[in-house]
């Protein structure tokens, strides 16, 4: 078992700044090569307090606020203008980062493109669904309308 130091968010597994314990396999070909954690040491103990620390100010300020968020989120659709072709079919692929974009786009409030997941690659026109965890308590379901732009 290998004990890391997580530097980002990782979906069942912890947030940033906590130390886990994970096997060594997933440690070497998944956390460590993305970036997503550290290996823990003596001195790796004082990261932790400024990843938490970086972490608690991205972080929404309270509770309400984020479910506010949630609430306006889950409302309406936001639109997604994209490239693509005359089959429907999209020149790449949506990232969290465009969802994020198109996000603050519509008005409805900045959201860390980290804290977005994206069930199934989108990859052609239609309607799509996207989870934003806005805080460790609310997360929110958005409506994707992907539609082709020039």
């Amino acid at each position: 078992m290998a004990k890391l130091i997580l530097t980002h968010e990782v979906t069942g597994l912890g947030a940033a700044g906590d130390v886990v314990e994970v096997k060594d396999g997933y440690a070497r070909n998944y956390l460590l090569p993305r970036n997503f954690a550290l290996t823990w040491s003596k001195g790796g103990e004082k990261q932790v307090e400024s990843i938490k620390t970086a972490r608690a100010a991205r972080e929404h300020a309270s509770l309400e606020d984020a479910q506010k968020q949630a609430a306006a989120l889950s409302a309406k659709p936001v639109k997604l203008v994209v490239k693509a072709g005359e089959t429907g079919r999209l020149f790449g692929t949506v990232k969290q980062g465009d969802v994020a974009d198109a996000v603050e786009a519509a008005g409805l409030g900045k959201i860390d493109k980290r804290k977005v997941e994206l069930p199934t690659h989108i990859k052609s026109v239609g309607s799509y669904q996207a989870n934003v965890r806005l805080h460790a308590d609310v997360a929110a379901v958005i409506e994707l309308d992907v539609v082709a732009g020039k």
